[in-house]
């Protein structure tokens, strides 16, 4: 099956976040069965998905990674084969410029420069791409922008709609909630740029919004990621700022305020406003955590690192090009001490990466067993991953695997062997792409054995662009 819709990107202006395998595919496909080298295991059974950035129309103006319509791919596992699929999300604006035959939407270059209603209807001034992530919770699939409302998407990866929790939802939610399988419960925020500049949101196991908290903050800042524990949720106040009086002036509106510093917030999951914590740390940030839990009366977490960071984000006034700069973090313990007060950081590897996952099921509880996207290619700019890497914490051991020379690997999930009982049985899947060959590939590596290299490889029938977060959804669920 292939999709009458059809994308129309050229990169006239030869834009770097559309660049070689940054380049959009134009079409939907749907292959039943897939080439497979190497034997998938018969454990191995679910779907996983794949979401980031695949804009339709040439973009107005500078193009930024962060402003790509949403596009999820698909890959299927059952009885050892594989079969694949790809979807625009149909978000509102989209479909108002289908109608259009264009773009209307200016991105983050040109962020107040909205659109007339005469051009996009009732679909609003911003965009919700819905390009980020994608999780699932009380049986809804959720494409997630941190900017907007998270979008309902069928189990065929079809767009259902924005959903807003029954009407409970006012705002944006972030692309990074924690889901405690213990409990179920969905915890994450959104940041405003205007005040409050933090809300905190519980969402319930049957999938109801159940608390709002607004949290106090002297900035508007940039938050991508938070944390849970049995008992607390967990926050970073990094320097990463929105300037709006260097917008005004032709500048980013995201600013690095070195002179800010770094607080880690910690408060009980269903406390209030009051009764949240702050506590210093070395200046620094962190896109993506790993973990965090409690040991006695400490908070320990562990995440990529950044000392300083810049997203490229840049304004049609500015002479420098948009697009993703930075390279990675490095790998970093913070801890809290909640009698004493004391808070630290200390760096437990010298490797750049990004992208932290763990086995989910171990998330709020101590996890020894990290996964992350990493560079052994020099010169390696923000997504260009080339290696799988873990980290076992209780033995103090990296192992890695190398995708060569012309490799590049997306983002590591974890898939449970259904059989298993320890923190590493189960499979890491990720999505792959042979600069070389053209190929784009998911691999299934056993992730107590990364250095083995992948166990099966599934041949994706169109090429696969670089994109953003991935998940893995069981069969069983």
């Amino acid at each position: 099956m292939t999709s009458t819709m059809t994308g129309s990107v050229t990169n006239a202006a030869d834009q770097q976040d559309l660049r070689d395998n940054m380049f959009p595919v134009d079409r939907e496909i749907e292959v039943d069965q897939c080439e497979v080298e190497g034997e998938i295991p018969p454990g191995l059974r679910g779907m996983f998905v794949r979401n980031g950035p695949n804009p339709m129309f040439e973009p107005i103006g500078k193009y930024h990674m962060f402003d790509g319509d949403g596009m999820l791919h698909g890959v299927a596992f059952a009885d050892g084969k594989a079969s694949y699929r790809n979807r625009w999300i149909r978000s509102r604006g989209l479909q108002a410029e289908v109608k259009l035959g264009r773009a209307a939407y200016p991105g983050l270059s040109d962020v107040m420069n909205f659109p007339s209603p005469d051009l996009v209807g009732d679909a609003g001034p911003v965009k919700n791409p819905a390009n980020t992530h994608i999780v699932r919770h009380a049986v809804r699939l959720l494409a997630l922008w941190e900017q907007g409302l998270p979008t309902e998407i069928a189990p065929d990866l079809g767009t259902v709609g924005e959903w807003d929790f029954a009407g409970e939802l006012k705002g944006a939610m972030t692309a990074h909630p924690r889901i405690d399988p213990r409990t179920g419960e969905m915890f994450f925020f959104a940041y405003n740029f205007f005040p409050p500049f933090l809300v905190y949101y519980v969402v319930d196991a049957a999938g109801k919004l159940i608390k709002r908290v607004e949290l106090d903050l002297p900035a508007p800042i940039m938050m991508h990621d938070m944390l849970i524990t049995e008992d607390y949720s967990v926050f970073m106040d990094s320097p990463i700022v929105f300037d709006m009086e260097a917008l005004s002036t032709g500048g980013s509106m995201v600013q690095w305020k070195q002179e800010n510093g770094t607080r880690i917030g910690v408060m009980p999951r269903m406390g209030d406003a009051d009764s949240i914590r702050w506590f210093e740390v070395p200046t620094s940030h962190v896109q993506h955590f790993w973990n965090a839990w409690q040991d006695g009366n400490r908070v320990e977490i562990t995440g990529c690192r950044f000392e300083q960071v810049d997203f490229g984000i840049e304004t049609e006034a500015s002479d420098k090009e948009s697009g993703i700069g930075e390279a990675g973090g490095v790998p970093a313990r913070y801890w809290v001490d909640l009698d004493s007060g004391d808070a630290g950081s200390e760096f437990f590897d010298d490797e750049m990466g990004e992208f932290c996952r763990i086995n989910d099921d171990y998330t709020g509880i101590k996890s020894d067993k990290l996964y992350m996207s990493g560079f052994t290619r020099p010169g390696a700019r923000g997504g260009d991953f080339d290696t799988i890497v873990k980290y076992d914490q209780a033995t103090d051991t990296r192992t890695k695997w190398y995708s060569g020379d012309s490799g590049h690997i997306g983002e590591n999930v974890f898939a449970p062997d259904p059989d298993g009982s320890a923190e590493d049985d189960g499979w890491i899947v990720n999505s792959s792409h042979d600069s070389a060959t053209g190929q784009s590939e998911v691999l299934v590596l056993d992730a107590r054995d990364i250095e083995a290299g992948p166990i099966a490889r599934v041949q994706v029938p169109q090429r696969m662009p670089f994109g953003f977060h991935a998940n893995w959804f069981p069969a069983s669920e």
